[in-house]
């Protein structure tokens, strides 16, 4: 699978060019083929999960000089997974952005309960969406981000960056200036070497 940037106006699938510089590969290439991979790690604590997430992505897009609209929207995904992640698992938490050649362009939400159960199914944008169910216990919220990141989400298996345990990561792409979006397998392997861990204020 290849991790490449798609437009927003561009329904083909073509991949769009966000910013002179950037190469993408495939990930099984060489890191060096990838081009910098960097990882901003923070810890998520129980009771707090929810607003940390908000203001590392918050923190991350208003760098970047993202419009209001994408920065809401994409705190709001966050919040909901970080809130996800204490309803329905385990510690440890974390949220994992990744940026690819200086531009933020993946999320992950992290979980240490590695069952990834409906969750594949529920962000499947190849599926037809329906409307949350009002009654329902749980996967209003799923659909909520799936519809946020435009289908640009996935689950997938992963480990803990602070203990290496399996877990499981829900990830979306992050918004950025040229309107484009990363279809993107998982990164922690390519990241680790540059990681940076994002500290409580």
């Amino acid at each position: 699978m290849r991790p490449t940037f798609h437009g927003a106006a561009d329904p083909s699938g073509v991949p769009g060019v966000p910013r002179e510089g950037i190469t993408v590969t495939s990930v099984g290439a060489p890191e060096e083929a990838l081009g910098e991979v960097g990882m901003l790690v923070a810890v998520l604590y129980p009771g707090s999960a929810s607003r940390r997430a908000r203001a590392i992505v918050r923190e991350v897009l208003l760098a970047e000089g993202l419009p209001g609209d994408d920065v809401t929207d994409t705190e709001a995904i966050a919040a909901e997974l970080a809130a996800n992640c204490e309803r329905h698992a385990c510690p440890p938490y974390e949220i994992r952005v990744f940026s690819l050649a200086g531009v933020p362009a993946w999320c992950e939400l992290v979980d240490g309960d590695p069952d990834l159960g409906w969750i594949p199914a529920i962000l499947d944008h190849s599926r037809p969406q329906t409307a949350p169910d009002p009654l329902a216990e749980s996967g209003r919220g799923l659909l909520l981000v799936r519809e946020l990141s435009r289908g640009y989400c996935r689950a997938y298996p992963t480990t803990t960056f602070t203990g290496d345990a399996p877990a499981k990561a829900v990830a979306f792409a992050l918004p950025t200036r040229w309107g484009t979006r990363l279809t993107c397998p998982p990164l922690l392997h390519l990241g680790r070497r540059s990681a940076r861990l994002h500290r409580e204020p």
